[in-house]
């Protein structure tokens, strides 16, 4: 229980940046949909989804690579890796800058110029500090880690308050109406979303500065037979997880292409992506915990493979990662009745509500998915990891283009719930065979059926009420934990209790 209890104190810390940097961030979702109408949103929400596929790209793998290779050469792997992604992410984003126009054109966004140059270099710092971030992981530097995390994030959340409340809602004369004329200066209403990614530039430069010491901290080296055996071992990886991010955010690039033109009456397609892209970020609660875990877990597992409990150790850990989501899946979907009418600011937002559930239950099978993942990188088959993450994304596709024209962005939910279903089941029967580990498959189960039994009746029964329903859903919050509480005992409950209740 030691090494269990060393990993959750890492993922607590990490968690502090995560959890406390996506609170604030999620307040952004509070004033977007607040300053801007969800066809301007829209165009973010795919710009944005086209960055989460670029930085795979950018990065191909080698985050992955330099945990599995540091232990022989530390320094000589970091200068040669991040030689590498300095040289091709300045190329890449280059061109991107060179053919912005154009590009910008093709994807239906014309005169956004603007926004595409900001996201190049955006992508660019993004690709230039992912090793220099691995380097604190790797070296236990959780303090630089959280600091830096956690600056950025108040930067932009400062940054999009200044923008978007000050200057915007000044020179719209809402209020300070003597700083009109000045804010009519400093605001231009063309760029109008795009100061969303403007502030997000800015707040990321701040990386440079931050992490200026692990950054500069290097040799400019090159060794082509090395690199080719970096290669090798990150492709695949860097394939797994473009497949993986494009399963991801596939949905909110189809959906606007795919979507019946008036499928939702009095609403555009346009519109359609901007409520899902804003009601998709509801389940952000859940990439809270799968992001803190894998911070801290990857570097964990991947240096303890040669440990004769850490298959025992894994089940542990999958077993209360599992718990600890499905906490996060009931406490979204039993107060959204209230987090809706909090966070999406205009109703036309609300209207999406309904995919939230749905999205929260694929990223807990997502997170469920990356943990128990873990046995092909340490056994270096790799190759499973593509062939799990093509046949999801596969899926995904399939599902969107069939489900879309049927059920809208209820679709798109549905499509990567069973997308995120199929690669974990995958993931588990291929594991079992190579890297045997003792999951608690049946208590997994019976806490996901459970809850999701009890999300289902809960939504099924609206209450209107807010003084009555907060209470009624914060006791059958207690009640459910109460029953985890009872099921885990000889865990959770301290030797005095267990020897008191005779459950020793």
């Amino acid at each position: 229980m030691s090494v269990l209890k060393k990993l959750a104190g890492e993922t607590a810390s990490y968690g502090i940046s995560t959890i406390l940097g996506r609170s604030l961030n999620f307040l952004l979702v509070f004033i977007h949909t607040a300053a801007f109408l969800p066809e301007d949103l829209g165009i973010n929400v795919k710009l944005y989804s086209y960055v989460a596929v670029a930085n795979i790209l950018y990065t191909y793998g080698m985050e992955t690579a330099f945990f599995r290779f540091a232990a022989e050469d530390k320094t000589r792997y970091y200068n040669l890796i991040q030689t590498a992604l300095l040289v091709t992410s300045t190329i890449f984003s280059g061109v991107l800058i060179l053919f912005s126009s154009s590009i910008i054109t093709n994807l239906g966004y014309p005169h956004r110029e603007l926004d595409l140059i900001c996201l190049a270099v955006l992508i660019w710092i993004d690709s230039i500090t992912a090793i220099p971030f691995a380097r604190l992981r790797l070296e236990k530097a959780t303090k630089k880690f959280v600091a830096a995390k956690i600056i950025n994030i108040l930067i932009n959340v400062g940054l999009n308050i200044f923008f978007l409340l000050g200057l915007k809602k000044i020179s719209e004369g809402d209020y300070l109406t003597f700083l009109q004329p000045i804010a009519q200066t400093l605001y231009v209403p063309s760029i109008g979303a795009g100061y969303i990614i403007i502030a997000n530039l800015l707040a990321n430069m701040s990386y440079i500065w931050l992490l200026r010491k692990e950054i500069f901290d290097y040799k400019f080296e090159f060794e082509w037979p090395l690199f080719k055996e970096l290669l090798v071992y990150a492709y695949p990886i860097m394939i797994m997880g473009l497949a993986g991010m494009v399963n991801q955010v596939f949905d909110r690039i189809l959906l606007e292409q795919f979507l019946p033109e008036n499928f939702y009456p009095g609403r555009t397609s346009r519109q359609a992506l901007g409520i899902y892209g804003n009601a998709y970020k509801l389940s952000i609660f859940m990439a809270l915990s799968t992001q803190a875990f894998r911070y801290a877990a990857e570097p964990f597992f991947l240096s303890k493979n040669k440990d004769k409990n850490s298959t025992e150790t894994l089940a542990e850990a999958t077993k209360w990662f599992t718990i600890v989501c499905i906490f996060i899946w009931l406490g979204v979907c039993l107060n959204l009745d209230w987090l809706k009418k909090l966070f999406l600011r205009k109703a036309i937002y609300q209207e999406g509500i309904t995919v939230v559930p749905l999205l929260l239950l694929a990223n807990l099978f997502l997170g469920v998915y990356y943990n128990i993942s873990v046995w092909f990188k340490l056994n270096n088959k790799t190759y499973f990891g593509t062939i799990i993450t093509f046949i999801g994304l596969a899926v995904t596709v399939i599902l969107n283009i069939v489900l879309i024209p049927k059920l809208g962005y209820m679709g798109c939910a549905w499509a990567f719930l069973i997308s995120c279903f199929t690669m974990t089941v995958l993931c588990y029967y291929w594991g079992q065979k190579y890297y045997p580990v003792p999951y608690r498959i049946k208590s997994a189960v019976g806490y996901i059926v459970s809850a999701g039994a009890l999300i289902y009746f809960t939504l099924s029964i609206p209450i209107a009420n807010l003084w009555i329903s907060i209470p009624y859903h914060a006791l059958l919050l207690v009640l459910y934990t109460i029953g985890v509480i009872v099921v885990e005992r000889k865990t959770v409950l301290p030797q005095k209790w267990q020897k008191r209740f005779k459950l020793s």
